[in-house]
């Protein structure tokens, strides 16, 4: 795991896997204070602090610490279901097949659990042999790239995140400088079809195609947000666009 400040849960995330897992290993951000190096010790935890390189490089470092020939990672706003915890336990009752594992993940926000639209089923790759995979992709969305086959479990882990609307909000601003400069960095450009498409297919996609109408107000929100976070990231790059041309 890597974490911030995160003293308020990372205990529940911790609780759900001390029981069966061989060790547990914690990168902290170094200036983090609030109490949760304390708490992720009372778990046994092997603690690092380090200063933040993002999310890819951290979830790197941490995978590099764990001594064990599998590791299972998870962020402190997660918690391994009873469910999920029997399913993987059970396969290593035998070989297992796979060189990565990967189970739906299923979000609670705002009272009620996600099932449809673009959280749902919302597949994560968290399991893998040790050595078979790396942490890559763009930040701030790391994505384990793997050596071999992945095999899909069924049972859900359980995602506490965003634990209000303002929260949600507060990421639009960082993940969208974050697509700006991986997108200028790779010189793609945006357009006005980018503005008036782009956004409109999200929203469609995740309340229609993905059934995010059986989610209720909730999940008219996140397909709105989500169409608005489009609409921001492809604004940012032609703002960003304009700057560069005024040079």
């Amino acid at each position: 795991m890597i974490s911030g400040a995160e003293a308020h849960r990372i205990g529940n995330a911790l609780a759900s896997v001390a029981e069966w897992t061989s060790e547990i290993v914690v990168v902290l951000n170094e200036e983090v204070a609030d109490g949760t190096e304390a708490a992720a010790a009372a778990f046994g935890a092997k603690i690092f602090r380090e200063p933040w390189r993002g999310y890819i490089a951290q979830k790197n470092s941490v995978a590099d610490k764990a001594s064990q020939p599998w590791l299972l990672g998870l962020d402190a706003d997660e918690v391994v279901s009873d469910s999920l915890r029997q399913e993987i336990i059970g396969l290593f009752a035998q070989t297992p097949a796979g060189a990565a594992y990967s189970f739906p993940r299923r979000s609670f926000y705002l009272g009620r659990w996600i099932g449809h639209g673009d959280w749902y089923p919302d597949r994560c790759v968290r399991l893998w042999a040790k050595g078979r995979a790396r942490a890559g992709g763009v930040e701030p969305h790391a994505e384990l790239q793997v050596d071999g086959p992945v095999v899909k479990l069924r049972h859900d882990l359980l995602h506490y995140s965003n634990e209000s609307i303002d929260q949600q909000i507060s990421k639009i601003v960082p993940f969208s400088a974050d697509f700006v400069r991986h997108r200028l960095q790779n010189g793609r450009r945006a357009g006005m079809a980018d503005l008036a498409f782009r956004p409109a297919w999200r929203f469609f996609r995740a309340y229609v195609l993905r059934r995010g109408f059986l989610d209720g107000w909730q999940g008219f929100y996140i397909a709105s947000l989500t169409a608005f976070s489009t609409l921001t990231r492809y604004s940012k790059v032609l703002e960003a666009q304009k700057k560069s041309s005024e040079k």
